[in-house]
């Protein structure tokens, strides 16, 4: 693990706040752990409010200079970081992997996520088109055009440690803007480490302020929330996080974009191949130990099939191999932390109290293979739609079953919580598919048929609905959120004509 962080320059106490090559931080020491094993593996000096308050005037100052690139010329900034992160995958994934627990395939898959939008917005670059409006005037023209924002604020969660950042900060920076970030306490090694990377690219284009980091507490996300010159602030995390910063940035009339938390229902129609949607199932239930806003924490079976569908899945789970992340064949590791495995047995316990019954683990592990307090074993549960406990999201790799009647059961009970991210359909029926992506079907902003929950390519834009937030990232046009419209009217006649034919003298 040493050699990770050596190669990587993370060793002796990192500063906390980045900005143009500085590193002044002027909060208490942060000491960084890694749920592989429990133990300490950096310290960081923590950012003020303070301190976010004097990065944030900086990177105002950048983005003066920056908004007048042309941004095609950003778009070959863009270009350039996504090389350097081509050459670091396999280390800056193995990072991933040790910071916040996931198996080595998805650390790389992140990166590769990081790899694929900087290439998305390499051609996003010349492409942010503006419209031509017919006028009602003689002789006016009528156009719309879009310009940067100003500093981008982006509040990023542990499971990505990377990856979400990218989808807003090379977005945000081909679009014209500045970027701030404060990354999660439990991963800032990773944002850290990311900075270290990047500046030499920075530095060589001559716009070394573009991108900072804060690593801080609550208060550093409620400065960065709070101040005037973010326009808007991009948060991802629980839903109780997200209301918090909504409430400070509506306060003073900015923008957010959440992306908040997912009670993921995937359905398994009668009509289904059985064999695909078990593979999705695992996957998505299983898959970064249950911990990814887009995780099944449904499977909404039919009756015909559930019976000989559960069975295969306990089959499946017991052949999951659950251990370091840092082992090529383990396919679950750890949890990120020790609380949050005593909210996953509180969550177990309330739903035996509510008539659940557990099928399969749910134990905490221990013992040689497993040397931090994080590891458990996925638990398959027995569930009712109405139980409480279900219309909650607990980041755990908890997987509830309940069994429908129906295609319109399903779908009422898949839309019946307060979530509303990413949902999908095991089916064979044309009927049911159609159905469940009609307008009174899923009312996720997420919706696959015959693809699980988990995961979401680049291309097409992010994000949910009701408490998931509404908010949108990546691609499709999810650029313009970072961008202001501008209408603007030419006119080329001697005369004044007023809309709407209004004669004022």
């Amino acid at each position: 693990m040493r050699g990770i962080l050596n190669k990587l320059g993370l060793y002796g106490t990192q500063s906390g706040v980045w900005f143009s090559g500085e590193q002044t931080a002027n909060g208490g020491l942060l000491e960084v752990t890694t749920p592989v094993d429990d133990s300490v593996i950096g310290m960081v000096r923590m950012a003020t409010p303070e301190d976010c308050d004097w990065i944030i005037e900086k990177s105002h100052e950048a983005f003066l200079t920056w908004r007048n690139v042309p941004a095609p010329k950003r778009g070959e900034v863009v270009r350039q970081i996504g090389n350097v992160l081509r050459e670091n995958k396999a280390l800056l994934g193995r990072l991933v992997s040790l910071e916040c627990g996931k198996i080595l395939a998805e650390g790389e898959g992140e990166v590769q996520e990081m790899i694929d939008i900087a290439d998305f917005a390499v051609g996003l670059s010349r492409q942010l088109y503006g419209l031509t409006i017919a006028s009602e005037r003689f002789e006016h023209r009528m156009l719309e055009q879009w310009h940067p924002l100003g500093v981008v604020g982006v509040i990023s969660a542990f499971n990505f440690p990377v990856a979400v950042w990218a989808w807003n900060a090379f977005l945000a920076l081909v679009c014209g803007n500045t970027v701030v970030w404060k990354p999660s306490e439990k991963t800032p090694l990773c944002a850290i480490a990311l900075q270290k990377m990047l500046e030499p690219v920075l530095e060589e284009n001559g716009c070394l302020g573009v991108l900072a980091i804060g690593v801080g507490g609550v208060d550093v996300g409620h400065a960065l929330a709070s101040h005037a010159r973010v326009p808007l602030v991009s948060a991802t995390g629980s839903t109780r996080m997200g209301k918090a910063v909504n409430q400070t940035v509506a306060a003073r009339l900015g923008r957010s974009l959440l992306e908040l938390g997912g009670n993921n229902a995937l359905v398994v129609d009668s009509s289904a191949d059985l064999d695909l949607a078990l593979r999705a199932t695992v996957f998505g239930a299983v898959g970064t130990a249950g911990q990814r806003c887009t995780t099944t924490r449904r499977l909404l079976l039919h009756r015909d099939i559930a019976p000989q569908f559960v069975k295969k899945l306990i089959e499946s789970y017991g052949q999951v191999r659950i251990g370091s992340p840092l082992k090529a064949e383990t396919l679950m590791g750890p949890l990120i932390d020790h609380p949050s495995v005593d909210a996953m047995q509180k969550a177990l316990q309330e739903a035996r109290e509510q008539g659940a019954e557990i099928l399969y683990g749910g134990d905490r592990l221990s013992g040689a293979s497993y040397p931090g307090g994080g590891y458990v074993r996925p638990a398959i549960v027995k569930a009712r739609a109405d139980m409480p406990i279900v219309q909650e999201e607990t980041f755990a790799p908890i997987l509830y079953v309940i069994i429908v009647d129906s295609m319109d059961e399903a779908i009422a009970i898949q839309n019946d919580v307060p979530q509303g991210l990413s949902s999908a359909i095991f089916t064979d029926s044309v009927r049911s598919a159609e159905r469940f992506l009609a307008a009174d079907g899923s009312d996720c902003g997420i919706a696959n048929v015959n693809i699980g929950t988990s995961g979401a390519e680049i291309g097409g834009a992010f994000g949910g609905e009701k408490a998931t937030g509404g908010g949108r990232e990546s691609g499709s046009d999810a650029w313009k959120v970072y961008m202001r419209r501008q209408t603007q009217t030419i006119n080329r006649s001697n005369a004044l004509p007023l809309a709407q034919g209004i004669v004022f003298e």
